[in-house]
C-alpha cells in the first residue's frame, strides 16, 4: 500500500480536497494524510465543494507536518507552493511535486474550479503509483 502526504500552508482546504479525492480514488490501494505548515481548521467552503461532488471530508482534522515522520511516505504533494518551506527529508520522498494551485481560502468562488483541478492531479499521481 502507497503511503501519500498532501501538504499546505495551513491544511484548510486543497490539501483536504486532496486527501478526500485520494481517499476516495484510491480507496483499499493508498494510506492518504493531509497536513499543513500550520495546523487549522478544514475550511467549510472546501466541506461543501467535496459534498457538491458526494464526497464527505467534514471528519477529516487539520494537523501540523511536524506531527509526522517523511520516512513514513512514498510520496509527498505541496499544493501551495510551500514545497520551497519543507524540510530536505520531505523533499526526498519516491515522489515529491508541487503543484502551485491557486488558494481558494480567500476567494469561495473558486472552490469549485479548484476542487476539479485537485481532482485531475490525484487522478494522475495514483496512476503514476500504478494504483
Amino acid at each position: 500500500m502507497k503511503r501519500i502526504m498532501f501538504v499546505c500552508k495551513k491544511n484548510s482546504s486543497r490539501s483536504q480536497m486532496a486527501e478526500g479525492f485520494a481517499r476516495r480514488l484510491g480507496a483499499g490501494k493508498v494510506f492518504v494524510t493531509s497536513s499543513g505548515l500550520e495546523s487549522s481548521e478544514v475550511n467549510p467552503h472546501a466541506i461543501k465543494a467535496m459534498a457538491d461532488v458526494g464526497i464527505d471530508i467534514s471528519d477529516q482534522t487539520s494537523n501540523a507536518l511536524s506531527e509526522f515522520q517523511p520516512e513514513n511516505y512514498d510520496a509527498v504533494i505541496s499544493l501551495c507552493g510551500c514545497g520551497v518551506s519543507l524540510p530536505t527529508e520531505w523533499l526526498t520522498r519516491d515522489i515529491f511535486e508541487d503543484w502551485q494551485l491557486d488558494d481558494p481560502a480567500e476567494q469561495p468562488e473558486i472552490f469549485p474550479r479548484v476542487r476539479e483541478e485537485v481532482k485531475e492531479r490525484v487522478e494522475k499521481l495514483l496512476a503514476k503509483l500504478s494504483l
